[in-house]
């Protein structure tokens, strides 16, 4: 019963996503900043606030990039969804399953995939970049891609992260940043500064491309 409902679920929600989105007017910022690495044959780390996971899950189909998604029951339904749109995942997070979710994306670095984290997720603070993927920018040598995504109207849900839905017909704007790298040898405090930078880099793209007035919906 359990299974059936995952894959119900699945089912179901890449239905209403892709119906949705092809409604989406959709428009992608710098994203030579990813492609030049695509070009020689380079993976990179996609990095982007869990609010906003919807709209670059669609911006990102079909690709075979890597997501790491939580082992809870509420990241199943999330996997499902996902893997019928072209992507792969690891399991864990920073708090179930992190070693083993650190080794799977080690691996799917190594064959040469692209990775996409929130190091806000999977229950927040809100916009706080925890240390995740700096720690996997710094075990693969892979740069870290900040990301963020925008649209002309949207619904939120009143949840931790505030998630965001584009509504239908929707000008979807996405934004990539410039790369960064982790040197093997950083500390804990460079991480620490890091962090920040990322993060606010993070915010900066995000409040670019923000909704003014975005309609709330209970969760």
């Amino acid at each position: 019963m359990r299974e059936a409902r995952f894959r119900v679920a699945g089912i179901l929600g890449r239905g209403l996503l892709g119906a949705l989105s092809a409604t989406w007017r959709l428009r992608v910022e710098s994203e030579a900043n990813r492609l030049r690495f695509r070009r020689d044959g380079k993976a990179v780390i996609l990095v982007f606030w869990h609010e906003q996971l919807l709209p670059l899950v669609h911006q990102m189909r079909g690709r075979g990039t890597v997501g790491l998604v939580s082992e809870h029951s509420d990241g199943e339904y999330i996997a499902r969804v996902i893997e019928g749109m072209g992507f792969g995942t690891v399991r864990g997070s920073s708090t179930r399953g992190g070693i083993q979710g650190l080794k799977g994306l080690i691996r799917a670095a190594r064959d040469g995939h692209d990775l996409a984290l929130t190091p806000d997720g999977p229950r927040g603070p809100a916009r706080s970049f925890k240390q995740g993927a700096l720690l996997v920018a710094q075990l693969t040598g892979l740069p870290i891609i900040p990301l963020a995504a925008g649209a002309s109207a949207a619904w939120r849900f009143n949840s931790w992260d505030g998630f965001m839905v584009p509504r239908p017909f929707a000008d979807v704007r996405v934004a990539h940043g410039e790369p960064r790298w982790v040197d093997r040898d950083v500390g804990r405090e460079e991480r620490d500064l890091l962090s920040r930078e990322l993060g606010a880099e993070l915010n900066a793209l995000a409040d670019r491309l923000a909704l003014p007035s975005p309609d709330t919906v209970e969760r």
